[in-house]
């Protein structure tokens, strides 16, 4: 081959190799490569514009705010938000890919255990996401508690967001079952992008589970039937004492790959793996000089506890707690199953461990190959209920 010809051959591969590796398909946006350029086409789903579609937002004549908009008429905030009947499943939504879904805002009304939302992806009939809105977005408790993380963020007002990245290939579609006996009012919005997708993006999952009370001696299991390719991502945990004491001793555990009597990864202690220290307490001195304790809510980008709840004296009496830890910088991989376990633990009176009784409730995120296990039943309201 002449010279001049293997030298071209050569700079055409290297160019061709450069721009392969500048190209960007718009999901893993951050400030490192939020000034990048890509082909990707936004979108989002809300009441004004239910299919995404380009073009078509804000053309409603009809909802829930076409009272109000009266007077303007169309393009003025006709449909904010949609009523979904009790018992009824609606369909928040349907979209063709390949895409990724990149931000979900919502506001739902009514009793937030009773109010289902699910994930598919593709052509799959059973979800990959299932679970209550509230412990979804790490509000088990049903009651508003500030939240700021990278991965969720609840404010002001019950606003709830999600930020997980959600790539999918053919399809996806969410859909939130209102299981309460009164009809309930949605605020909305999906922000997606519809784009190229990476051979070895990963499905996004998440499933609830919920004890009360825990058997004695029993584990807690977040998880036990992940089977595949994936790695763990995140845990939130609503927490009810059911006793006086500390409660937060437990060791979580991660079975990975074929681990049996004993896991790969054992943490050290509840307190420990949401990133605290020595039960969350606040030394303080009050008025007399007399030093106190006190549990600390926080916030991180990563873990939290951001719920504190301690009882009325009267009907409401129970201290409870809300939980969330972000593996976003040490994900837990495995490359053919995973169970995930905590125990709850506190102290007798001469020093010894207590396996405690209590109420825990939780949500496991992942992300994994498909096809997936089947997710066990869920718990029916009454099992559900926070009592």
């Amino acid at each position: 081959m002449q010279p001049k010809l293997l030298a071209t051959l050569c700079c055409t591969l290297l160019l061709s190799t450069t721009f392969a590796q500048q190209h960007f398909n718009g999901i893993d946006v951050n400030m490192g490569n939020l000034y990048r350029l890509s082909n990707a086409q936004s979108r989002s789903i809300s009441p004004e514009n239910f299919n995404g579609e380009k073009g078509k937002g804000g053309m409603a004549t009809t909802g829930t705010g076409a009272n109000a908009a009266r007077d303007l008429g169309q393009g003025w905030k006709i449909s904010p938000s949609v009523v979904i009947k009790s018992r009824q499943t609606y369909t928040i939504a349907d979209i063709s890919g390949p895409g990724s879904v990149q931000h979900i805002w919502m506001t739902p009304t009514g009793n937030w255990r009773n109010t289902i939302l699910r994930f598919y992806w593709d052509d799959e009939t059973t979800p990959s996401v299932e679970a209550p809105v509230g412990d979804f977005f790490c509000m088990g408790w049903l009651k508003y508690a500030p939240l700021q993380s990278l991965a969720v963020a609840v404010n002001p007002g019950s606003a709830f967001n999600c930020y997980w990245p959600m790539p999918f290939r053919k399809k996806c579609r969410i859909t939130m079952e209102n299981m309460d006996d009164k009809d309930m009012v949605l605020y909305y919005q999906v922000d997606y992008v519809l784009t190229e997708v990476p051979d070895d993006a990963a499905y996004f999952h998440a499933q609830f589970r919920r004890q009360n009370p825990l058997p004695y001696k029993a584990n807690y299991t977040l998880v036990d039937s992940i089977t595949g390719r994936g790695h763990y991502v995140g845990t939130y945990l609503a927490y009810g004492v059911h006793s006086n004491g500390w409660w937060g001793e437990g060791e979580i555990k991660f079975f990975m790959d074929g681990d049996q009597q004993f896991p790969t990864i054992a943490g050290t202690g509840t307190e420990d793996y949401f990133c605290g220290s020595y039960d969350f307490d606040t030394r303080q001195k009050n008025a007399a000089g007399i030093e106190t304790t006190a549990y600390t809510p926080f916030c991180s980008p990563y873990s939290g506890m951001h719920q504190v709840i301690k009882g009325d004296g009267h009907y409401d009496v129970m201290q409870r707690f809300g939980l969330y830890r972000w593996h976003i910088t040490d994900p837990i991989r495995f490359s053919s199953n995973l169970k995930v376990t905590i125990q709850a633990l506190g102290w007798r009176h001469d020093g010894r461990y207590l396996p405690l009784q209590d109420d825990i409730a939780s949500v496991a995120y992942w992300y994994q190959t498909e096809p997936h296990h089947s997710f066990p039943a869920l718990p029916s309201n009454d099992a559900r209920e926070v009592n």
